[in-house]
């Protein structure tokens, strides 16, 4: 029992450790470390029972506590030099990741081998990611172009160029993607561009892809997938994710499509998958055992045939894992594996839940960040409640059985484990993304099938015979038609607020009762646990009152406006690329943080036609039919934002400064620049409000301040992401903010906000904060005073 507490206990001190805001020095972190063998020597001089079990969680929390402390802070400790950020750096080193191509360029992780600046060595991370953005090789060995194109790098490749770097930093919102713990996981400790310009040092290809680099040999398959399936990229990006696990091959819209119905899980190297593989490699590696025994008998008594076909599916299994990415399922599933395996080698059997545990640990101890992603807490729920459902003897029959009664009951148990494991994952999806499929059961049980017993074994074989991948392909069309439809029926997928995390621990509750093997009275009462989570509704301002969230969106803008009753959003944020189809602000933050809140849109405003604060439009748009839109460049004049507008929710008065009527030819066309056009919107309910003016330029700004003198403003979206030619004085003197949100981009190209800006906030003593700093800042109505910043709300180390 002690060594069960000691792997609980080792869990919960790794869970305890990810919640610290700040590190501690890596002596503190050793010094308990050290502490959890001898508390376990202390208990071992005089054993109890009762006493086992406590000292081994306590030495279990020690451990997993102290170890992920410690490497933690020798990680941090590799941090770049703040005085290195933004400096012409040259490096030398090779990629060490599968570069992902875009319409903008490749974007890579480059193991350092050398770095100077200025001629003189200096310390950089050992591992960076960067981003070459155009150019294409000019024929010659080391020769460099700034012509459009790709530069086309090969993982394995050492190369020597001048980088760009700056420390980690990623968007902060409720809810929303945490990127810099995405890099810390990964051991990335900046973050940079190939600087290839005219001016620049040329870069030089210093060696090709040695043979053995594995992510070479991952790249060279992915080519000729692509080469395979010119015409046909929905196919071949699910069969380059199922092969080398290249998941950003596959589109976005895909991605949504899958997530729509519940596949999501197929298409990626899941445990499904490394099982399957580890399975056939069993048997093969057994029969070829068995057939080499007539040339060579001895090998049979030197090593078993299930020695050898265990310790070589094990193997093989672990072969495919590496070569697929080495995803937190895969280790998963191979740590599981190799535990089963072992035991049976031995003949012994150990309970699941140890075995469930030890799989845990060895993960964590691998990856301890991977406690925070969602999907090890999908893996593991599921593996545990398959577990623990698991029939034993109800299906063990010692009979011989016909062909047909395999398929049948074979048959019947995936749909009795498909069953299983989405009604007891619907609560833990619907906490972790806000949706959950309801045609999910009925697309994995032809889906299952088909992506684990055809599409990826095709997939896999097609490495030795690319027909195969044509094959493979036609499966994946017939599938990709078959979700389509499930996806257009009503109530495919349905969203709800994410619940507090007291509400979400019952709900997961729940959902383990309702598919336990208990008595229906118990399962029953699994209900009442999910009931809460499903009914949970995020507060709203009171009657009267007010609440801004600005978004951390990057270098542009979007700030959610809610009433008692209503909702507004002043802007969509940026699109993060020139091309149309690139991704975008709308796509990736505002609409997972509207479904997080349970948020639809009565209205949206669009302050201008710039990129920066329009980019995220369309996303929205077709996201939320229902709003009425506003902006200062819509072809349809019932659309523009003109000055006198108002309207009032729940006793909240909103009303349109900017831009007069006049602002407008008569076609409807603005008369004015872009951003001097900008709708401003100020906000009201009678003791204080807000103002926000998009990229509103100074002369309209004094303008509008001469205009209406009596007009104050509590908070202020300061104009134009605080740049030099906005929050002119005449407009300070008169609004006298108490509060300045400033929503620009970590260390952005045009200086925002100017530091003259911010000289004008803090001569006038106004408070100021910016997106880089505090993330999503929200301020309420009801606490005029306080800002409250995300990134204070959720500090956690490994954030900047």
């Amino acid at each position: 029992m002690w060594r069960t507490g000691t792997l609980l206990g080792g869990v919960l001190g790794v869970a305890l450790q990810l919640q610290q805001a700040e590190l501690q020095a890596l002596g503190v972190y050793l010094a308990l470390l050290g502490l959890a063998p001898l508390l376990v020597a202390a208990w071992a001089w005089r054993p109890s029972w009762r006493g086992g079990v406590v000292v081994g969680v306590l030495a279990g929390v020690l451990a997993g506590f102290g170890l992920t402390g410690a490497r933690a802070a020798h990680f941090a400790a590799g941090a770049l030099d703040p005085a290195l950020q933004g400096q012409d750096i040259a490096l030398t080193g090779r990629i060490d990741s599968l570069p992902q191509r875009s319409a903008q360029g490749e974007r890579f992780e480059f193991l350092v081998d050398s770095a100077r600046l200025g001629g003189e060595p200096v310390q950089v991370p050992a591992r960076l990611q960067l981003s070459w953005h155009g150019g294409v090789d000019a024929g010659g060995e080391g020769g460099w172009s700034i012509a459009a194109g790709s530069p086309g790098l090969r993982a394995g490749e050492g190369w020597g160029f001048t980088v760009r770097l700056r420390s980690p930093h990623g968007n902060a919102n409720p809810h929303g993607f945490d990127r810099e713990l995405w890099l810390w996981e990964r051991g990335i400790q900046a973050t940079g561009y190939v600087r290839s310009g005219p001016r620049d040092p040329a870069p030089q290809r210093l060696s090709r892809s040695p043979w053995y680099s594995l992510d070479a040999a991952r790249q060279a398959v992915s080519e000729r997938i692509d080469a395979r399936l010119p015409d046909d990229p929905r196919s071949a990006g699910v069969i380059a994710a199922l092969v080398v696990g290249e998941q950003s091959a596959i589109d976005r819209a895909d991605w949504d499509l899958f997530r729509t119905t519940g596949v999501a899980h197929l298409m990626s190297i899941s445990g499904l998958h490394v099982t399957m593989f580890a399975w056939l490699a069993t048997v093969l590696v057994a029969l070829a055992w068995r057939r080499l025994a007539r040339w060579w008998p001895r090998a049979l008594f030197a090593v078993p045939t299930p020695w050898a076909a265990g310790v070589g599916g094990v193997a093989f299994a672990a072969a495919y894992a590496l070569f697929s990415g080495w995803g937190v399922p895969s280790q998963r599933t191979l740590i599981m594996l190799a535990v089963v395996v072992a035991l049976r080698l031995q003949v012994r059997r150990w309970p699941w839940p140890v075995v469930w545990l030890l799989a845990m640990v060895a993960v964590l101890a691998l990856d301890p960040w991977a406690l925070l992603q969602p999907g090890f807490w999908l893996s593991f729920v599921a593996v545990g409640i398959l577990f623990a459902t698991d029939p034993g003897g109800l299906w063990q029959d010692r009979a011989p059985l016909s062909a047909l009664r395999r398929a049948v009951r074979s048959v019947a148990s995936l749909v009795r484990e498909q069953g299983i494991v989405t009604v007891a994952l619907a609560p833990l999806t619907l906490l972790l993304f806000g949706q959950f499929s309801l045609v999910g059961l009925l697309a994995n049980l032809v889906a299952i099938p088909l992506v684990t017993l055809w599409i990826t074994p095709l997939a896999m074989l097609g490495v030795l015979l690319p027909p195969l991948w044509d094959a493979a392909a036609w499966a994946v069309q017939a599938m990709a038609l078959g979700l389509a439809w499930l996806a257009q029926w009503p109530w495919a997928a349905i969203f709800r607020p994410v619940a507090p995390w007291p509400f979400a621990v019952a709900a997961v509750v729940g959902g383990v009762l309702l598919v336990l093997r208990l008595p229906w009275t118990l399962r029953l009462a699994g209900l009442m646990f999910v009931w809460p989570a499903l009914l949970y509704t995020p507060p709203r301002p009171a009657p009267g009152e007010f609440e801004l969230l600005a978004l951390d969106v990057g270098q542009g803008g979007a700030v959610l406006l809610r009433t008692a009753g209503h909702s507004l959003l002043y802007d969509t944020g940026p699109r993060y690329g020139p091309q149309p189809d690139a991704a975008d602000a709308g796509d990736r933050v505002v609409l997972p943080l509207l479904r997080a809140l349970g948020e639809t849109l009565d209205a949206v405003v669009v302050s201008h036609r710039d990129s920066d604060h329009s980019g995220g439009a369309a996303a929205v748009r077709a996201a939320q039919p229902g709003a009425r839109w506003l902006s200062s460049f819509d072809a349809d004049p019932f659309r523009h934002c003109v000055a006198g507008q108002r309207w009032h929710w729940e006793g909240v008065d909103f009303e349109m400064l900017h831009p007069q009527p006049a602002h407008y030819g008569p076609d409807g066309a603005p008369r004015l620049s872009s951003n001097a056009m900008s709708c401003v919107l100020r906000i009201s309910n009678g003791r204080h409000s807000a103002w926000l003016g998009g990229d509103i330029d100074a002369a309209q700004e004094v303008r509008m301040a001469l205009a209406r003198p009596e007009l104050r403003a509590t908070v202020m979206l300061a104009p134009h992401h605080g740049s030099l030619t906005s929050s002119s004085p005449v407009l300070l003197n008169t609004l006298l903010p108490r509060w300045v949100i400033v929503q620009s981009g970590y260390r952005n190209r045009f200086g925002h906000p100017a530091p003259a800006v911010l000289d004008r906030y803090r001569q006038r003593g106004i408070d100021w904060v910016s997106s880089p700093e505090c993330g999503a800042a929200t301020w309420r109505s009801e606490e005029p005073g306080a800002m409250a910043c995300q990134r204070e709300v959720a500090r956690r180390y490994w954030k900047k």
